[in-house]
């Protein structure tokens, strides 16, 4: 009898260790979005209180689209590329339809994304045609054992794959216009008082970014980030910033964070901002708030960098961290509480 309870006894007691063993799947519950539409001389004496309506609104219309998808069960990814295309449809931010111009009159964009599940990156640079950038981007990570394509290689890709292409004129602001006017006129002002000549580029350091950027967190833990921008006011030479850079302007990765960065892009490069966040994170144990600080606060700062980054961990937890007078950026975090801000101080 004994022997027959004992049995039971066992039976019982695996069938208990195999369910603990192998539980059912489960999801993270936590979702939480962030965005930003660049960092740079933002004041609120330049900005009329009905332009600054009009940047919040469509900050909270980007942000709430990503965030419906998620709620929805959606993925980071899909969440990140539908938050940009927002952002890169509107001809308030440096990315898409209003993108800057370059030297020669031209709108040339870049574009990077990565899935922090895989880590996965896709990312272009310099295309002309090419509506969505940050869908060409998602392209190129899903369909081609490539990570940065550019120019005309990366528009006969964009073709290939059936993506919108536009006439160049589609990307025609004229306030944007108005701006390379301003700063060809600048340059050849400070051009007669050096004798740098063909090399310098006096109007870089006073640019104003205006790169758009996106990080999310989905139901099953899993963390994307995106960046999309048109660059710098002026550039020469087919300068391409950190936008397309992963590591530079883009990284994510589940088991730290998901980061995207705008500002001076030079200076993001060098300081391989977005993975230096993480790698802090993930060597020195600091929570996503120090290590945005020490990177963007001490690092940047210290070389003569600019600009800010958004980023967000696997917590849910949300970081929007600048060192310029402003940055447009807007969030809805684990709680569903919608954050939209412009200027340095409190709003």
């Amino acid at each position: 009898m004994k022997r027959i309870v004992f049995l039971i006894f066992l039976v019982a007691f695996s069938q208990c260790k195999s369910g603990e063993t192998n539980p059912s799947p489960t999801s993270n519950n936590k979702i939480a979005i962030v965005i930003h539409g660049g960092a740079g001389t933002i004041l609120k004496e330049n900005l009329t209180p009905e332009l600054e309506q009009e940047y919040k609104k469509k900050l909270e219309e980007a942000v709430r689209t990503g965030y419906k998808i998620l709620q929805n069960g959606g993925s980071s990814l899909d969440a990140v590329e539908k938050t940009i295309r927002v952002l890169e449809d509107s001809p308030l931010f440096n990315a898409g339809k209003g993108a800057v111009f370059t030297n020669q009159g031209k709108n040339e964009l870049d574009a990077s994304i990565m899935d922090g599940k895989s880590l996965k990156a896709g990312a272009i640079a310099g295309v002309t045609t090419v509506k969505n950038p940050i869908t060409l981007a998602r392209t190129v990570m899903e369909k081609s054992e490539h990570v940065l394509l550019a120019r005309e290689g990366a528009e006969f890709f964009a073709a290939q794959n059936g993506l919108e292409l536009v006439d160049p004129s589609y990307f025609y602001v004229e306030n944007r216009y108005q701006s390379l006017l301003r700063a060809k006129e600048k340059e050849k002002i400070e051009l007669d008082h050096d004798d740098k000549a063909e090399f310098y580029d006096p109007t870089i350091k006073d640019s104003k970014y205006g790169t758009v950027g996106c990080v999310a967190l989905d139901k099953n833990g899993n963390i994307a980030a995106g960046t999309s921008t048109g660059g710098m006011t002026n550039k020469k030479w087919g300068r391409i910033g950190d936008a397309p850079i992963i590591g530079a302007g883009t990284y994510a990765n589940n088991s730290t964070c998901g980061v995207s960065a705008t500002g001076w892009g030079e200076f993001f490069i060098r300081n391989v901002v977005a993975y230096d966040i993480a790698a802090l994170m993930d060597y020195k144990k600091k929570t996503l708030e120090k290590a945005s600080q020490e990177v963007i606060q001490k690092k940047l700062t210290q070389l003569g960098g600019t600009g800010g980054i958004i980023a967000l961990d696997k917590k849910g937890t949300i970081v929007m961290e600048f060192n310029t007078p402003g940055m447009y950026r807007a969030a809805i975090d684990s709680n569903g509480k919608l954050t939209l801000g412009i200027y340095k101080e409190n709003e």
